[in-house]
């Protein structure tokens, strides 16, 4: 499956997978790609078994079992929780450098329809965004840099629980990670089935949008349906604010910033009370944004739009705006010597340095806002012969998602090639 030829200063390794063939440059991959396979074994076996976020308890002894195995230094358990932190001392310390590599554990709660082998075996749960596939390339790195150790400085591997809307990475930051192990850079990734396997994507700024939950409760008067004069009928006023809150990004937003509302839920009455005016109606959605301007702004015109149109109907509007995660933003700095990184892996044609930002969100923004670093994208998203979507390109959030075992190995080496590069012997 691997053939290797190498010289005095680099290994360039071909891998030919079930969906791509690679050309990677580097040691760390080489070395990588011999445990491959079992690296494969260990994400499957993760992604059979999924957990909800805070409650990844097999997973976190998967990881720690695996941390051990692997020789790293020390292994800390429970931080957020769930959490894993591992360490690993370079072959020297002179540096005093400390670097973080972050990956997610946590699964989603929806089920799956797939029928492979490693399938879920929870009903209703499954790894649909790949963080199995993210754990088991971080277990990679520290397998390598465990077994090599050639940089000057300590590694400092995070495991988080918790990424899909349980801020895990926020939980692991209060229970003192920083403090503990005081990085002064943190990285990150995610799979993108949108990309080529072998390709890298990142950018010097904004890399996932801000996401908040917005509520808004309508308050009218219940009836007959035969009668509605006597009525202040909430669906009506519901309709209308849901109308009128598309003017706000439209009219509100300048167009060089970037902003979406969306209303995704509503509920008012019973299915089969088809005569019954409900006295009330609730608006479940989510806001997207990347300046924090702009985010209080919305915050504001949501308010006073939806109460001003509720009371134009005679009834009454409350609003309840929830900050979740806060934008991604990757410091430029490195940002840019992750993509350096990334060019001596897999070349400059490879790498996307100006990654269009996402309006999905990541909890990886809060070890951000504490440290700078970089969240970048690694795709795995493969083509058919008939130029159709192969193997790991199902979207993510997807019953039929999977992650591609083919871009464990580079995954692993980018993690730890960011070390080596970042705190050289």
């Amino acid at each position: 499956m691997v053939d290797f030829s190498t010289n005095s200063k680099t290994a360039n390794t071909v891998f030919r997978g079930q969906s791509a063939t690679l050309t990677i440059s580097g040691r760390a991959f080489a070395h990588i790609a011999q445990f491959h396979p079992e690296l494969t074994a260990f994400r499957r076996d993760l992604h059979a078994h999924p957990e909800l976020g805070f409650e990844e308890t097999y997973t976190s002894q998967r990881v720690a079992e695996g941390l051990k195995l692997c020789g790293v230094d020390a292994v800390h358990t429970g931080l957020g929780k769930t959490g894993v932190v591992a360490t690993i001392q370079g072959r020297k310390n002179s540096s005093g450098k400390m670097m973080g590599l972050r990956a997610d554990m946590d699964a989603l709660p929806m089920p799956e329809h797939n029928d492979f082998g490693w399938k879920s075996a929870t009903q209703g749960l499954m790894h649909a965004c790949g963080h199995d596939g993210h754990t088991a390339m971080l277990m990679g790195a520290a397998r390598y840099l465990a077994e090599t150790r050639n940089f000057d400085g300590t590694a400092v591997l995070i495991f988080q629980p918790g990424e899909e809307g349980y801020a895990g990475a926020k939980a692991m930051m209060d229970d003192g990670l920083f403090e503990r192990f005081p990085v002064q850079s943190v990285y990150g990734m995610h799979n993108w089935p949108a990309m080529r396997p072998g390709t890298i994507g990142v950018n010097p700024g904004p890399m996932m949008a801000a996401s908040d939950k917005l509520s808004i409760e309508i308050t009218g008067l219940g009836g007959h349906g035969a009668h509605a004069y006597n009525c202040v009928d909430p669906v009506v006023v519901a309709a209308h604010i849901i109308t009128a809150i598309q003017s706000i990004v439209s009219r509100n937003v300048r167009p060089i910033d970037n902003a979406v509302i969306s209303i995704c839920a509503m509920r008012a009455g019973e299915l089969g009370a088809n005569s019954v005016i409900p006295g009330s109606a609730l608006l479940i959605g989510t806001v997207r944004t990347f300046n924090p301007s702009v985010q209080a702004m919305l915050e504001r015109r949501l308010t006073e739009l939806c109460t001003a149109v509720a009371q134009g109907f005679g009834a009454s509007a409350r609003v309840t705006y929830q900050r979740s995660y806060p934008a991604t933003i990757n410091s430029a700095p490195e940002a840019v010597f992750a993509a350096d990184v990334a060019q001596t892996l897999v070349g400059a044609d490879r790498v996307v340095r100006n990654m269009e930002p996402s309006m999905g969100a990541e909890d990886f923004s809060f070890m951000l806002q504490a440290k700078p670093g970089a969240y970048l994208r690694i795709g795995q998203g493969a083509v058919d012969a008939n130029g159709q979507g192969g193997v790991g390109s199902c979207n993510v959030h997807n019953s039929r998602y999977d992650f591609n075992d083919d871009i464990l190995p580079l995954g692993s080496a980018l993690h730890a090639s960011l070390v080596e590069q970042g705190m050289p012997l």
